[in-house]
């Protein structure tokens, strides 16, 4: 653990202390959450975040460890490692420099090197190589012709010692090296459409001859050429300019100009078109996707984060329509704990007659059930039916809230909710799903596979190992951020609590089910398989109200609370007592109850918990409304500013739902009077915000948008910081970043898919 520790720490900024803590930790199973909430006197108070960085760079040290191992036992095998070799793969620090040092070992398919020294072609490849200068080439080629090996001119010896010195140097680690960094700050990523796939693949016209500097192309870019080339409409390619490359390798490898020297230069030149040029694109290229997909796995989980910590209105007694036109509004009444109570079907937008039938019945239904809230989905007739229930006379102490149903039709064939209502149809479990996203959505959405939910980019383009750990690491930090009530969560919701997982989220509900709520935490122990490590890392996150002991509502731990208990005995009262009045905690000396386990950080955490028990991190609720009388994409006119709410964020802008049915596009050089980089550093999904509609394009049901103060500051090029617009790029590069604002074409309106049943 030492050996990995001090490197992680000198890369984070860390003591070896905090990391090698937080790697024990993790190695004896404790989850990040857990770590981050009760174990801060052990890690010096590192958050989840720090946290995940050092668990994942301790997973890419122990491959890279697992590959230098499995390098220096072909090394040995082959009778090849010698003492410098093998302090060289010891001391190699990243996957590509352990490569590129057993390359040159590393069993190989028969090339025309291999022809060439089975021709006994070396020695002269070695002369050559020593660029000497009194060596005659075409004289030293001649005492290798050989007819029996199959060198029958000075042409062909001359070739055949040219292609061993072209591997030998495609194999050499500091010219690879040095290439590779070449290839990153003076790599041009181009693309070309396929001849023919023109009119095919118009979705990608705007790049069928594209070039810009590599370092300055943004993930969404990369992605889309990569997506263009995968379906075979572009012809993609990454290399520098090739004369810096020529003279990289002349600097490392020709000596002088001798007679030698000119061959080495040739078999340079040949090494570098048909091996290094073709290999260090495809690590390249490698590099580029992995960077992007690490920006687009970015920009999903904090959206990701965003929704899932939406505020909720809590339990509450809930009507919710899934609207429709032709079909009917889906209409479903549950109970404060989503529970659903009753089902029907109404026609408010199929004539009169049938529209007062609906509204006699939607005030009824209220009535009868106590209706305190009516959650709506946004899709189809969302708007027509929100302004039809706000008409219906309900009250003003009804709240009306539109719901984004994002996944809902997901979540209504799922098995999940088979499971949950074996007896209803897809409508009526999407219709209940829309009422319990209002009531909470993250306990509702973590239901829903996180790609079905439409936020993002280019969710199907990027590495999906790692974009699930990511989502999982994100629904994961955030239940238990906010905790989970033991006694009504479902299973999936508890499967996401530290330490459980599925199999033990079923083994507690089979068992809550047939024995009765729990009345306390220690209750958890007799669940089957749920063991003492379980319930360590899961018993803090799981809350009980109204139990037995009073801290079972809150975060405090069952290992605290023997702490809270003598706290409440040295003032002389209960713990509830000590819950109820801030004036007797105010009078509790922290210092006295520090252990060498807890500390003052812990103590701070467990007195924020005694004042407010279990409290929820969520922002309070606040119902959103649309603008009055905007219901349609036809309603819009240029230069309207409109209430909205950001749906998704992405690397080129973000997404706003203005109660049109169509989300419209603030793309980033129209989110703010200044220079953006980075979307997400200044907007969030979720969030509020008032946009101005700059077009509209009603036959492709495409808009427009705009965050910029209207009559404010305008950013000129020149106040860009290098390399971050289109001060430094070429014309049509501008144009075709313009054409991506204003029609954002298939390629960048994959953020959108989803968006809608």
């Amino acid at each position: 653990m030492e050996k990995y520790s001090t490197g992680i720490s000198r890369e984070m900024h860390l003591t070896p202390q905090q990391v090698e803590a937080t790697a024990r930790l993790l190695d004896e199973g404790a989850t990040v959450p857990f770590i981050a909430r009760y174990r801060k006197e052990a890690t010096g108070s590192l958050d989840e975040t720090v946290i995940v960085a050092i668990r994942d760079r301790l997973a890419q040290l122990r491959v890279l460890d697992k590959r230098r191992e499995a390098i220096l036992k072909s090394l040995e095998e082959q009778q090849k490692l010698t003492d410098e070799l093998k302090a060289a793969v010891d001391g190699a620090e990243t996957l590509a420099a352990l490569e590129d040092i057993y390359l040159p070992y590393r069993p190989k398919r028969r090339t025309r090197a291999t022809v060439a020294r089975e021709k006994g072609l070396e020695p002269l490849a070695s002369l050559l190589m020593s660029q000497q200068p009194g060596i005659l080439p075409q004289f030293e080629a001649a005492r290798f012709i050989d007819d029996e090996k199959g060198v029958a001119s000075l042409e062909e010896a001359l070739a055949g010692a040219r292609d061993i010195i072209a591997e030998s140097i495609s194999d050499d680690a500091s010219a690879r090296a040095a290439l590779r960094d070449l290839f990153a700050k003076r790599g041009v990523i181009r693309s070309r459409a396929v001849a023919g796939k023109e009119a095919e693949g118009s979705v990608y016209r705007d790049y069928f001859e594209w070039e810009e500097p590599l370092k300055e192309a943004p993930s969404h870019r990369v992605l889309a050429l990569f997506r263009g080339e995968r379906e075979g409409f572009l012809a993609v390619h990454i290399d520098p300019p090739e004369e810096e490359a020529h003279a990289l390798l002349d600097g490392l490898f020709v000596k002088g100009s001798s007679p030698a020297s000119g061959e080495v230069g040739i078999a340079l030149r040949d090494g570098y078109k048909r091996l290094l040029s073709p290999s260090m694109e495809t690590e390249t290229r490698a590099m580029v996707k992995e960077r992007a997909d690490a920006v687009a796995i970015r920009i999903f989980s904090e959206n990701l984060r965003h929704l899932l910590m939406a505020p909720a209105l809590g339990s509450r007694k809930v009507m919710a329509v899934d609207p429709g036109f032709r079909t009917g509004c889906k209409v479903v009444c549950l109970d404060p704990q989503g529970k659903l109570l009753h089902r029907e079907t109404i026609y408010p937008h199929t004539g009169e007659k049938q529209a007062a039938l609906a509204k006699s019945r939607v005030t009824a239904l209220a009535a009868s059930f106590g209706i305190e809230a009516i959650a709506i989905g946004n899709g189809t007739a969302g708007r027509e039916t929100e302004t039809f229930v706000r008409e219906a006379g309900l009250g003003g102490d009804i709240q009306v809230v539109s719901v984004d149903e994002s996944g809902a039709s997901v979540y209504s064939a799922s098995a999940v909710a088979r499971e949950e209502f074996p007896e209803e149809d897809v409508t009526i479990r999407g219709a209940v799903s829309i009422g319990r996203r209002l009531m909470d959505p993250l306990a509702e959405l973590v239901k829903i596979d996180p790609k079905s939910i439409g936020v993002g980019q280019y969710q199907h383009d990027i590495d999906q190992k790692e974009l699930k750990k990511s989502l999982d690491d994100t629904v994961t930090s955030c239940v238990n951020a906010v905790g989970v009530e033991l006694n009504t969560a479902s299973a999936q919701l508890m499967s996401y609590v530290s330490g459980l997982g599925p199999q033990l989220a079923r083994n507690i509900t089979a068992y809550r089910d047939a024995n009765g709520p729990f009345a306390g935490r220690a209750g958890l122990k007799k669940v089957p398989r749920l063991g003492p490590k379980a319930f360590e890392q899961a018993a803090g996150f799981l809350r009980i109200r109204n139990g037995t002991d009073p801290l079972d509502a809150s975060a405090v731990h069952p290992e605290s609370y023997p702490i809270v208990e003598s706290m409440a005995k040295d003032n002389g009262c209960t713990v509830a007592d000590l819950m109820r009045e801030a004036g007797l905690r105010e009078r509790i000396d922290l210092s006295k109850y520090v252990t060498e386990k807890t500390g003052l950080p812990t103590l701070r955490d467990i007195m924020q918990e005694l004042a407010k028990p279990g409290r929820d991190p969520r922002e309070s609720f606040d119902p959103f409304s649309y603008a009055s009388g905007i219901e349609k994409i036809e309603d819009l006119r240029t230069g309207m500013r409109l209430p909205g709410i950001v749906t998704n964020v992405t690397a080129f802008g973000a997404f706003v739902d203005i109660g049109v049915h169509r989300d419209g596009l603030v793309h980033v050089s129209e989110l703010s009077d200044h220079f953006v980089k980075d979307p997400q550093e200044m907007i969030r999904v979720r969030q509020r915000v008032t946009v101005t509609v700059t077009e509209v394009d009603l036959d492709r049901k495409r808009i427009s948008l705009s965050m910029k103060t209207p009559g404010g500051p305008q950013v000129k090029k020149s106040e860009a910081p290098k390399g971050a617009g289109d001060a430094k790029r070429p014309e049509k590069r501008a144009q075709a970043k313009e054409k991506e604002r204003k029609a954002f074409n298939n390629p960048f309106a994959e953020a959108l898919k989803g968006r809608r049943k």
